[in-house]
C-alpha cells in the first residue's frame, strides 16, 4: 500500500529533531524541560467528560504493565493497590491499569504453568473480585477515576515459552512469525476461540463494572491481539468470520455494550500506522519475516475503523505509532523528543472535527496525546493549542506521583523528573521483575517503604563523599532525618557521571535529573543540619580527624584503558572527558570509538549528528547495547544507521600504528547484524536452540582515524572505601553506587535512598 508522507517524516524526524543541531529548547519535537512559563496550567486542570462521566482534570495516567504486581492467582495485591493509590493522592485525574488478559485457557502465552498468571486478572473466579474492588475504593478516595485495560492476547508477540512448557504453539490472527524467535510460527487462531475471547472481553467489562471501577479500555495497538485482528499486516485470513480486519474490534466493542450498558465508558487503545514500511527499507522488508508484514493499516483505513469503533460505542481513544518489531516508537526512549506523537492526535482530532463525529452520549469523543509529555508547560502548550483534549503520562508518574499536585502548586522544581532510561519501568519486567522507577526509589515499593521517612532515633554526624546521585540521594534523605550531613565533591558541580551522560542533546531528560540533583542540594543547605563542600577531596585522614559517626563512599568509578599494545602513543581520549571537554574534539572528523555500550553508542550519537562526524564502533561483543532497555538500544541503533555509522561488532582492537586501528574481526556470515531492530536479544537465561550458530572467520583490518574514543567503561574506585576501613575512620562506613559495582542511576538511586531512610 506504500508508505504514508506524514508518518515517514514523523519517523525521520524522531532521529534528528530540533535542538540537536539549532539548541531548539523546550518544545514539542525537541528537548523538553521542567520550567512553569505558562503556570497556573488552566487548561491542564480543568474537567473532561467522557459519556456521562466528569474527569477532574485532563491528566491520565498511562497503562503500564502491572507485571508480578498480584498474587500468582491474579488478584491484585497490596503492591499494586498502594503503586495506584500513590497516583491518585498525587491528583492524577484518570488512572489506568496495565493490560488484564481475558484469554487465559486461550492463548498459551499468558498463563504459567499450573493455570498461575504473572498478569493480574478479572476472569479467573470471584477469588480475584475483592482486590479489583478495593482498588477501585481507594482510588475514587482521592477523587480520580480508574479504568481497566483489558487486552485480547498476546498472540505472535506473546512469550514462546509455552511451546516448551506446555507444548502449544502461540497463536496469532494468521500464520505469523513469533516475535522473540521468529523461528517459531505463531498459529492462526480459529473462529471460535476468538469468538469465546469476545464473549470473555464482554464478562470482564462487566465484572469491572459491578466490582466500581470507571470504565473499560481495550489494549488494541503495538501489535498485541487486537492489533494482530485489526490489522491487515497482520491479519491475512482468507475465510470465515473475521476475513474482514474490523470485526474483531466492532464486535468486541459491541460485546460490551450489550454487558454494560450505554454510559459506562469505553476508552480503546490504537495506532495511526504501524509504520514499518516507513521505519525501514526494502533490503530489509524483503530479507526479513517483515516481508509478512507489509501492506498494513494506511491512516486512512486507521481513521475509518476509529469512525467505526465510535459508532459501535467507543468513547475516547489515545493514539500513537509503532509496533514490538519498530520497540522504540511507541515506548519513545531518551533519544526521541518531547510530545512526539502531538501531530498524531492532531490529525485524529481534525478528522472527528471536520465530519462532525460524536459518540453515543452526544459529546465529543476526547483525543488523549501521549508521548514524553511530562513536562508541564509542553502538556499545557498541546490542551491550548488543541493538540489533544488530554495528556497521558507514564513514566513520569513513576518517577513522580505527585506530578498533577506539584504542577498545580506550581512547584514544577520539586517533580522529580523521569530520565527516560526505561530501565526499571520496562526493562525490570521483561528480565522477569516488577514494575521500577530508576529515579524513584519507592516506585512500586509504596507498599513496603513509608511515603516520609521516619525520623532518625540517634542522631549521627555523617559524611558522604561523593556528589553523584547516589551520594546526593544518601545525604538529602539522611539530612531530611535529622542527622548532621556533609556531603564532599571533588569537582565543582553536583551529578558525578551524569555530568557527561548529559552533555548530548538526546540525554535532555538525564540534565533535567542533574538540575534536580542540584535542586535537592540546595533546598538541603537551608537547614542547618546539611553541609555542601564543592571541590573538596576527601581522604582518610581527614574524615577520620571529624569524628563522623558514619562514612558513607559514593565516589563512583575510574576510566577503564583496554590492554592494548601502543595505546600510550595513540591519540586517545576517554569518552567521559570528550563529553566534558568537547573543544578537545579539534578539528577531528573520523573517530572510532572503542566499546559498543549505552556510552559508546551515545558518543557515537553525539558526534554524528551534532558534531558532523564520521564515526566507527568497535563492540567485542556479538550486539551493541547488550543489557539496555530494548526501545533506548534499537532507536540509537536505527539513528545511527540512518546517519551512515559503522558498527563494527565480534571486533576486536589489536593495535595502533601511524594513525590508524588494527582491529581483527569475525567476518563469519552468522555475526549477528548490528542494525538489526526489528528483533529482540532474549535475556541472558534464555536459550534459543533455534539460533544459527555463529562460527569464527577473523579478518584483519586498518581503519583510518583523526581521534579514538574509549568507552570501555569503568572500574569500581572502591580505594576510598577500603583504606577508611583499614583506618577505622568512623564507626560506620558503607560503600554505595559505582563504588561498589559499575551499573546504572537505578541501582545507585535504590541503594543509597535504602541506605539513607535507615542509617
Amino acid at each position: 500500500m506504500g508508505k504514508d508522507v506524514l508518518v515517514q517524516r514523523l519517523v525521520d524526524s524522531y532521529n534528528n529533531w530540533p535542538g540537536q543541531e539549532t539548541g531548539t529548547e523546550n518544545c514539542a519535537g525537541g528537548t523538553g524541560r521542567m520550567t512553569q512559563e505558562r503556570y497556573p496550567y488552566d487548561n491542564l486542570f480543568s474537567p473532561i467528560r467522557i459519556n456521562r462521566m466528569t474527569v477532574k482534570n485532563r491528566i491520565v495516567m498511562a497503562p503500564m504493565g502491572n507485571i508480578d504486581m498480584c498474587e500468582e492467582t491474579g488478584r491484585p495485591n497490596d503492591m499494586m493497590l498502594q503503586y495506584f493509590f500513590a497516583r491518585a493522592k498525587g491528583g492524577t485525574g484518570l488512572l489506568t491499569t496495565g493490560l488484564i488478559p481475558v484469554s487465559h485457557g486461550i492463548d498459551a502465552t499468558v498463563t504459567e504453568l499450573g493455570k498461575l498468571s504473572y498478569f493480574p486478572r478479572i476472569d479467573r473466579s470471584r477469588t480475584v473480585y475483592s482486590g479489583w474492588r478495593d482498588l477501585a475504593q481507594g482510588v475514587h478516595a482521592f477523587g480520580s477515576k480508574i479504568f481497566i485495560q483489558l487486552t485480547a492476547g498476546l498472540g505472535r508477540v506473546g512469550n514462546p515459552q509455552c511451546l516448551l512448557t506446555q507444548y502449544k504453539f502461540p497463536q496469532s490472527a494468521s500464520l505469523n512469525p513469533n516475535f522473540y524467535i521468529s523461528a517459531i510460527p505463531s498459529l492462526p487462531f480459529t473462529d471460535g476461540q476468538l469468538k469465546k475471547i469476545i464473549k470473555n472481553t464482554g464478562q470482564a467489562s462487566a465484572d469491572a463494572h459491578a466490582m466500581g471501577l470507571d470504565g473499560v479500555y481495550l489494549h488494541g495497538h503495538e501489535g498485541y491481539l487486537i492489533e494482530q485482528m485489526t490489522n491487515p499486516a497482520f491479519n491475512r485470513r482468507k475465510l470465515g468470520h473475521f476475513v474482514d480486519w474490523q470485526r474483531f474490534g466492532l464486535d468486541m466493542v459491541e460485546e460490551i455494550r450489550k454487558r454494560v450498558g450505554p454510559h459506562y465508558p469505553i476508552m480503546y487503545r490504537i495506532d495511526l500506522s504501524l509504520p514499518l514500511e516507513e521505519c525501514y527499507d526494502e533490503s530489509v522488508l524483503n530479507s526479513t519475516y517483515l516481508k509478512k508484514f507489509k501492506n498494513g493499516r494506511t491512516v486512512a483505513m486507521t481513521l475509518e475503523y476509529m469512525d467505526a469503533l465510535v459508532k459501535a460505542g467507543v468513547d475516547i481513544f489515545d493514539v500513537d505509532l509503532g509496533c514490538y518489531d519498530n520497540w522504540w516508537l511507541p515506548h519513545p526512549p531518551s533519544s526521541m523528543p518531547a510530545g512526539c506523537f502531538l501531530e498524531v492526535s492532531r490529525v485524529v482530532k481534525e478528522h472527528f472535527a471536520e465530519k462532525g463525529i460524536l459518540s453515543n452520549a452526544g459529546v465529543p469523543v476526547p483525543i488523549v496525546g501521549v508521548g514524553k509529555l511530562g513536562y508541564p508547560d509542553i502538556a499545557e502548550k498541546a490542551l491550548q493549542d488543541g493538540d489533544c483534549d488530554m495528556v497521558m503520562l507514564g513514566r513520569p508518574l513513576l518517577a513522580d506521583p505527585e506530578w498533577a499536585n506539584k504542577a498545580y502548586a506550581g512547584q514544577v522544581r520539586d517533580i522529580r523528573p523521569c530520565i527516560g532510561c526505561q530501565e526499571g519501568c520496562l526493562n525490570e519486567f521483561v528480565e522477569a521483575g516488577h514494575p521500577q522507577c530508576a529515579v524513584n526509589p519507592r516506585s512500586s515499593f509504596e507498599s513496603q517503604i513509608p511515603e516520609i521517612p521516619a525520623p532518625a532515633a540517634q542522631k549521627k554526624k555523617i559524611a558522604v563523599i561523593g556528589g553523584g546521585p547516589g551520594g546526593v540521594i544518601t545525604a538529602v534523605t539522611a539530612a531530611q532525618r535529622g542527622h548532621t550531613v556533609d556531603l564532599y565533591e571533588k569537582s565543582a558541580k553536583i551529578g558525578g557521571r551524569i555530568i557527561a551522560g548529559s552533555v548530548a542533546k538526546i540525554k535532555f531528560d538525564v540534565d533535567n535529573y542533574r538540575l534536580y540533583l542540584e535542586h535537592l542540594v540546595e533546598e538541603a543547605q537551608a537547614g542547618d543540619n546539611f553541609h555542601y563542600y564543592p571541590e573538596t577531596k576527601a581522604n582518610p585522614e581527614n574524615i577520620s580527624q571529624k569524628g563522623y559517626d558514619a562514612v558513607v563512599v559514593a565516589v563512583g568509578t575510574k576510566n577503564a584503558v583496554p590492554p592494548v599494545p601502543g595505546i600510550e602513543t595513540a591519540n586517545t581520549i576517554q569518552a567521559v572527558d570528550l563529553f566534558t571537554n568537547p573543544g578537545k574534539l579539534g578539528d577531528a572528523k573520523n573517530i572510532v570509538i572503542v566499546g559498543g555500550g549505552v556510552v559508546g553508542c551515545e558518543m557515537a550519537q553525539w558526534l554524528a549528528y551534532e558534531h558532523d562526524c564520521s564515526v566507527t564502533v568497535i563492540e567485542m561483543l556479538p550486539h551493541f547495547m547488550n543489557g539496555v532497555c530494548t526501545a533506548n538500544r534499537t532507536h540509537l541503533l536505527y539513528a545511527l544507521k540512518a546517519k551512515g555509522a559503522s558498527m563494527l561488532n565480534m571486533t576486536r582492537v589489536s593495535g595502533f600504528e601511524n594513525g590508524k586501528v588494527k582491529i581483527r574481526r569475525n567476518v563469519h556470515k552468522n555475526v549477528p547484524n548490528p542494525f538489526n531492530t526489528w528483533a529482540p536479544i532474549l535475556p541472558e537465561n534464555i536459550h534459543n536452540p533455534l539460533a544459527p550458530k555463529v562460527g569464527e572467520e577473523w579478518r584483519d583490518e586498518l581503519l583510518d582515524a583523526d581521534l579514538v574514543v574509549l568507552a570501555a567503561g569503568g572500574k569500581s574506585d572502591d580505594s576510598l572505601y577500603f583504606e577508611t576501613l583499614k583506618q577505622r575512620s568512623a564507626p560506620e562506613i558503607y560503600n554505595i553506587g559505582d563504588s561498589f559495582a559499575p551499573g546504572r542511576i537505578l541501582e545507585a538511586v535504590r541503594a543509597a535512598y535504602r541506605l539513607g531512610i535507615t542509617i
